[in-house]
């Protein structure tokens, strides 16, 4: 049989008068793309998570096109477009800031091929994940080859209906996250769909069907074979987008967090009175207010929080040997994230401010002489700061020694003087020194 001949599947199609989505939802250049397209004889549709979002009522982080036409053809429409991707071939299309993905419908495929069929642009590993694939086909194909039910609904620029192969409809309004065909197949073409699940879930806030769900925690460890650097966007994610805490909790849920951070994780199972996993919980829900607020968010102070307890204990460890704690935190720290990186990589840029996060903390502990006035002057003192008052919460620290520091940073001169005096180690002996004469003794 050839790859190619599945059987046909009426789809269900939703005119334009019974779902929600208008062009006014759509932005500008997503427009500017299905136009361009269908003006040169080639289908498009928006499609994935843009659909999605909108039918839920939600505002879309992005939109993505799917188009039968080749990522080659694509490139000559646009100038302001460049092609990407080894593994799945896209064009980017840049207004501006804006970039609309464009994928190229994608073909069904089995495991067997006849030997008389066309050389296909198609690559396994012997575990199946797909380590290759720009093998082009039909818009219902590329339905079937979709991840989740969900996110393979099509938005038709010709008529402005909705088009369903998958049953992603009757999903999306049951609050159900399945995947399309076999989950196991499925998961081994591609592990890092495991952690999709568990942000999509987190995300909307949907269950994950059974039978999606049950391969889960056995193919866990199959995320071991994911580049590094590709699992560090997808803990991006996972927990920089308003629902980290959801989303930690999805991934101890399926065993995928032991996969990600295993230090973390086996402190976590030894934890004691609820720490370090309050501590984190809370980190995470600081970022998810700061996202919630509009406010800035950095990679670097959430993954200090992640690996705090790994680098806590074997910076206590060093300095039981006699090593100054600044130097013992620089230690740790080094030793922690070089370990960490062989499972997900931590880019220099923020690896630099958690080292500095990490040796700051001891430093809170010194109150006395000019030393707090030149830790307030340090440019990642804030960071720190926040990250002493995080631990004071959990009760990692004295909250007494964050008020101090919290009083400090808002007193005027003459106050801050006063709170350093409180802190005034008294010199041997009472009152002052005596003035030595010259000649005396």
């Amino acid at each position: 049989m050839n790859i190619l001949d599945q059987p046909v599947v009426s789809p269900a199609i939703v005119p334009r008068a019974e779902h929600a989505i208008s062009r006014a939802n759509i932005s500008e250049s997503a427009l500017k793309v299905l136009y361009r397209l269908k003006s040169a004889g080639f289908e498009s549709y928006l499609v994935g998570g843009g659909v999605r979002d909108l039918l839920l009522g939600r505002e879309p982080k992005d939109f993505d096109v799917a188009t039968n036409a080749s990522p080659e053809q694509v490139q000559g429409l646009f100038r302001n477009c460049r092609l990407i991707g080894r593994r799945f071939r896209l064009a980017h299309v840049r207004f501006g800031g804006d970039i609309i993905e464009v994928a190229t419908f994608r073909a069904t495929y089995q495991d067997e091929v006849d030997e008389d069929e066309a050389p296909r642009d198609l690559t396994l590993n012997e575990n199946g994940r797909i380590l290759r694939d720009n093998t082009y086909g039909t818009l219902e194909q590329d339905a079937f080859r979709r991840d989740f039910s969900i996110n393979a609904l099509y938005y038709d620029i010709r008529d402005f209906s909705i088009v369903d192969y998958v049953g992603g409809l009757a999903d999306l309004k049951a609050g159900d996250l399945r995947l399309i065909g076999d989950p196991d197949k499925r998961y081994r073409e591609d592990p890092v769909r495991m952690l999709r699940a568990a942000r999509f879930a987190a995300k909307l806030g949907f269950r994950i069907h059974p039978e999606t769900e049950q391969p889960i925690r056995t193919l866990a460890p199959l995320l071991g074979d994911i580049p590094p650097a590709r699992l560090f966007e997808e803990i991006l994610k996972l927990f920089l987008y308003g629902f980290g805490v959801q989303a930690f909790e999805a991934l101890r849920r399926h065993g995928l967090f032991a996969q990600l951070f295993p230090h973390t994780d086996a402190v976590l199972d030894l934890e004691d009175q609820g720490f370090p996993h309050i501590f984190i919980a809370k980190a995470l829900a600081s970022t998810d207010a700061r996202v919630a607020e509009g406010r800035p968010v950095t990679p670097a102070f959430l993954f200090a929080a992640l690996l705090w307890e790994p680098v806590r204990q074997r910076a206590t460890a060093l300095q039981a040997s006699g090593m100054h704690p600044g130097d013992a935190y620089r230690q740790a720290a080094y030793e922690v994230v070089d370990e960490q990186t062989s499972h997900v990589a931590l880019p220099r840029r923020f690896v630099t401010p958690m080292i500095e996060i990490y040796q700051m903390q001891p430093r809170f502990l010194q109150r006395e002489g000019k030393r707090p006035l030149r830790l307030i002057g340090h440019p990642r003192f804030r960071a720190a700061y926040d990250f002493l008052v995080l631990r004071a919460e959990v009760g990692d620290v004295d909250q007494d020694l964050a008020d101090w520091w919290t009083r400090l940073q808002v007193a005027d001169t003459d106050q801050q003087y006063a709170l350093l005096d409180a802190h005034r180690t008294p010199s041997p002996g009472n009152g002052r020194r005596r003035r030595r004469t010259r000649g005396a003794g």
